[in-house]
């Protein structure tokens, strides 16, 4: 047993409702100090991370990468998921205070084109994540069902794939993810989840890490790759590396070939919503 594993009860909750929210992973000094080195970064790239970087952002900085390893997020992702897990894909919702950008409600498996919906977000809080600066919100146990996802054609949609589920949320029924600095959330893959904008003068800035278990497979044209971040490789993935540095050039090289193989995979699916 370890400090950071989850009891029966919350494994339960997770089953039924899809999600389960707050879990700590570091304190708030900790946190405010990783929040340093995210501006670091955007500071080495005019100020902000750009959206191609931002796919797996964890394989262009050291401490990103040691954040996806991190023991307190794999810890009950482990009780979740199995013993042997991948890292598929990371990225920042940062948004800044009075601007639009918001997420609308949709299923994050929609376009990740994997053999089965087994999977899970781990959505790390690095500021306040409140209703007034645009908190994710959730709809409890909308994860057992696929939905029809459409196009949005909004480019205030903080998505990929600007997209949005075809039907009505029960807004009254929706749960607000409330996380301090250091806590974060997991929800299943196919759980329905949005955000609002940030009407606050507060930033919110959180970080999605997509975690998967290795015996999945790739179902998209070309072989994919992942991070290996707990236990045995199943053989499915090129396994992803460690940067060198923030931004190092060996670690651009390698991100550029990982990222063309990832749209090749993903985009089609995206498109297919439409």
């Amino acid at each position: 047993m370890t400090a950071h594993r989850i009891d029966k009860a919350a494994i339960a909750r997770y089953r039924r409702d899809g999600f389960l929210a707050p879990l700590p992973v570091m304190d708030e000094a900790a946190m405010a100090a990783q929040l340093a080195q995210v501006d670091a970064l955007a500071a080495m790239r005019a100020g902000r991370i750009a959206p191609g970087h931002n796919v797996k952002v964890h394989l262009l900085a050291p401490f990103l990468w040691d954040m996806v390893h991190h023991p307190a997020i794999l810890d009950p992702i482990e009780q979740l998921l199995g013993p042997d897990l991948l890292c598929w894909a990371a990225g920042f919702f940062d948004k800044a205070p009075g601007t639009p950008q918001h997420v609308t409600w949709h299923q994050d498996a929609t376009y990740w084109g994997l053999s089965a919906p087994q999977a899970l977000t781990a959505w790390i809080a690095f500021t306040p994540s409140l209703p007034d600066n645009g908190c994710m919100r959730v709809s409890p146990g909308s994860h057992r069902t696929p939905l029809v996802h459409v196009d949005t054609r909004d480019n205030d949609v903080m998505l990929p794939g600007r997209e949005a589920i075809a039907e009505e949320v029960d807004e009254s029924k929706a749960v607000d993810i409330q996380l301090r600095p250091g806590e974060m959330s997991l929800h299943d893959v196919m759980l329905v989840d949005g955000s609002r904008a940030n009407m606050s003068t507060q930033r919110r800035c959180g970080f999605a890490i997509r975690y998967i278990p290795a015996h999945l497979r790739s179902i998209g044209p070309v072989r994919a790759s992942a991070t290996l971040v707990r236990g045995r490789d199943h053989g499915h993935f090129d396994l992803e590396q460690a940067p060198e540095a923030p931004y190092h050039p060996a670690a651009l090289d390698r991100y550029s070939g990982v990222l063309r193989r990832w749209m090749r995979n993903v985009l089609p699916n995206m498109g297919g919503q439409s």
